[in-house]
């Protein structure tokens, strides 16, 4: 199991990898510009912000619980904290 820092200093191909093969996707949300998929990856939440018109990845990072996108996931499930 990779931690999250660790995680956070892989390169964003490495990052969409260990998404893939050791993340469990939860739900996807739409934000501006964004559709955002949110993951599970060790006990931490990791957001994925792909950009649909590009057709790209724009970013990659943990789940702050303070940030406004966390009424877009509580309307949809219930998260629990982890960590």
């Amino acid at each position: 199991m990779i931690s999250l820092n660790t995680f956070m200093q892989l390169p964003r191909d490495e990052k969409i990898k260990c998404l893939y093969l050791e993340g469990e996707f939860i739900v996807s949300i739409r934000y501006y510009k964004h559709k955002v998929n949110l993951y599970l990856l060790s006990n931490s939440y990791v957001e994925v912000f792909y950009n649909p018109k590009t057709d790209r990845i724009d970013k990659i990072i943990p789940l702050d619980f303070k940030e406004k996108r966390m009424k877009f996931y509580t309307d949809q499930i219930s998260l629990p904290r982890v960590s």
